[in-house]
């Protein structure tokens, strides 16, 4: 048994024990939720008749006992009730990474993602993103952020080495931690209040702070008000022991004027502090499980730095902030209460006082929550590619080599990069898209700088997927990722395909027409000076076309490639593509092949060297009944 599969039976071990946790709960609960209607009903009725037969005050404190008692279980019940909750939040997680374990597409949670306008070199042909993608199968964030910015990693067009070389260290520390990242989610899921939410406060709660814009000094306010409330106190004591006349009605009424004044000043303190309490309340479990995770305990230096924003200062940490906010809230619920609300700001300058508060909270915020939400974003997008090297353990980590400037190969002599290593050299790669039970791995290497291979196989031989492992394998590289190969070495590119053309009715464009605008953005991007070289993969070069014009093209086409700053693959059907080999030193030949047994097609996806010896067309017209003799 191999490790992912004892992964699996691990997660459904989980599963079981939690559904088991999960059930033992449920009759408990039942039992609370009629405990709780028999408690009120019963004392309501032993109340009135306790009212009716004695006296009223009887009932009143039966009454007062019943829901006391009835408050009691309630505690309880929502004890329970949670736990349970609990326990299915925790139950879902471990589904879903079963589910992407088994590529059980309708088990993996959904994800909405804004993918980047224009014709973007790889995300369509590589099915980056959408509801089959690499973007579904990887995303464990549960902010619409985190998830959008573990997208943008994988869109990357211009890898940076320091970037992936920090996100790998990353992923090395995260892996193990398994509890740790479900953790993470499970607290994001209660946030968020549902099983998948997309959309937490904490984009809301920046621009509602963005949009209160910078308040009025409060202090020179609050001292005023505090001396005339003091003020009258004193000439209220002098006058109650006749030793001044009632002056304290003019300091009074002074105060009361300077409370309405400064009404605009303090702005609506019960709304605004509502508002910050709950919407910052709702990140809270998340931010004080990052705030208060022990990071000494493991050696996680990274996660300990990445983290820091959190812990590093307590005094305004997530836990601070919100007891603060929390104090602000309960006091401004005074103004709930009319008269008494007059009263106490005629004496002692509350409101004021709240205000100023509010608005040191506010500031606080608007200085600290941007950078624990993008810590946040940041932690969830890394815990996604942890989690896909958890789940599969047979993948590995690349190695990125570090960039070298490229010689000019305006030559046909081309150079390789890094002395005697391959610029690209992959062993057994697969594609994560691919189920296990299915999957065939192929070892792949590049050369030098200006090498074109050329693809020829049978239709259904494997061409345009081991494309898509080339592409799909460089893009999870340089986010950081873990690739499906036992071994992958490669310097850093960007990445081009041209392997999904289609036509657009509402454009004008036929299918030949947009391959050919893509090939030339293909050459315009080869062609961009001081750039990292180009990774091309380009599907069954110009097939919209016919066999004379479709050969001379793509011999052209090769040509202007060959000895620049760039690397690629080409498949075609056209065997008389391959010729080119002979003239041009920096092309070679690979091919996929097939076999007929027993009537039936058989393709073992394998890669091997040299054009392809065989065709497969009038094979498949000939046992689907076609006529095939000319």
């Amino acid at each position: 048994m191999n490790k992912k599969q004892e992964r699996i039976q691990l997660l459904e071990r989980q599963i079981e024990r939690l559904h088991r946790r999960a059930d033992v709960l449920v009759s408990p609960s039942n039992s609370y939720s009629w405990s709780r209607v028999a408690i009120f009903f019963v004392g309501l009725a032993v109340s009135i008749v306790l009212a009716a037969l004695l006296a009223w005050w009887a009932g009143l404190a039966c009454f007062a006992l019943t829901m006391v008692a009835f408050s009691i279980v309630a505690h309880f019940h929502r004890k329970l009730d949670r736990a349970i909750a609990s326990y299915t939040l925790w139950m879902h997680i471990k589904e879903a990474h079963v589910a992407r374990m088994r590529l059980d597409w309708e088990r993996i949670p959904s994800v909405e993602s804004e993918t980047p306008g224009g014709e973007h070199p790889f995300e369509f042909d590589l099915d980056i993103s959408g509801s089959h993608s690499v973007h579904r199968l990887l995303n464990t964030a549960i902010s619409r952020e985190g998830s959008q910015r573990l997208l943008s990693w994988l869109l990357q067009t211009v890898p940076d080495y320091e970037t992936i070389v920090r996100r790998q260290a990353l992923v090395r520390e995260l892996t193990p931690l398994t509890r740790f990242r479900d953790r993470l989610i499970l607290n994001s899921l209660q946030a968020a209040g549902r099983r998948s939410e997309q959309n937490l406060e904490g984009a809301r709660l920046l621009r509602w702070l963005d949009q209160r814009g910078p308040t009025a000094a409060l202090r020179p306010l609050m001292i005023v008000s505090a001396l005339l409330n003091i003020l009258t106190v004193v000439l209220l004591v002098l006058w109650a022991f006749s030793l001044v006349p009632s002056l304290w009605v003019y300091s009074l009424v002074a105060a009361v004027l300077l409370f309405f004044a400064t009404g605009n000043a303090r702005g609506d303190i019960f709304e605004d502090a509502t508002y910050l309490r709950y919407g910052f309340a709702s990140l809270s479990k998340v931010f004080s499980y990052l705030e208060h995770y022990p990071y000494k305990v493991a050696n996680i230096p990274h996660l300990k730095a990445l983290c820091a924003p959190f812990y590093e200062k307590p005094e305004s940490g997530p836990s601070a902030l919100l007891r603060g906010t929390a104090r602000i809230s309960s006091a401004a619920t005074l103004k709930s209460n009319g008269i008494l609300w007059l009263i106490v700001n005629a004496f002692v300058p509350w409101d004021l006082y709240c205000a100023s508060r509010l608005n040191f909270y506010k500031e606080q915020l608007s200085q600290r929550l941007p950078v624990w939400l993008d810590t946040w974003y940041e932690l969830e997008a890394t815990c996604s590619l942890a989690s896909f090297a958890y789940l599969n353990p047979e993948y590995t980590l690349p190695e990125v080599a570090t960039p070298v400037s490229s010689p000019s190969l305006a030559s046909e002599e081309s150079m390789p990069i890094g002395g005697d290593e391959k610029l690209f050299n992959g062993i057994e790669m697969g594609h994560p898209l691919i189920a296990a039970e299915k999957k065939v791995t192929n070892s792949f290497s590049m050369n030098k700088l200006g090498e074109v291979v050329i693809i020829t196989g049978s239709n259904m031989a494997g061409k345009s997927t081991f494309l898509r492992t080339l592409g799909v394998n460089l893009c999870l590289a340089y986010a950081g990722a873990p690739v499906n190969a036992e071994r992958l070495q490669t310097a850093l590119f960007r990445l081009f395909t041209c392997i999904r053309v289609t036509d657009s009715v509402t454009d004008g464009y036929s299918y030949f027409y947009a391959e050919v605008r893509r090939l030339h953005a293909l050459l315009n991007a080869q062609a961009e000076p001081g750039q990292l070289p180009l990774f091309f993969l380009v599907d069954e070069i110009f097939k919209g076309t016919n066999n004379r014009e479709r050969l001379i093209g793509s011999r052209s086409f090769v040509k202007a490639l060959v000895g620049h700053n760039c690397v690629g693959i080409i498949s075609t059907h056209d065997l008389e593509l391959v010729n080119l080999a002979e003239s041009v030193k920096q092309v070679s030949n690979k091919h996929f092949r097939e076999e007929v047994i027993e009537g039936q097609m058989a393709f073992d996806y394998i890669l091997r060297e040299g054009p392809c010896p065989t065709t497969n067309a009038l094979k498949i017209m000939a046992m689907e009944g076609l006529p095939t003799d000319g």
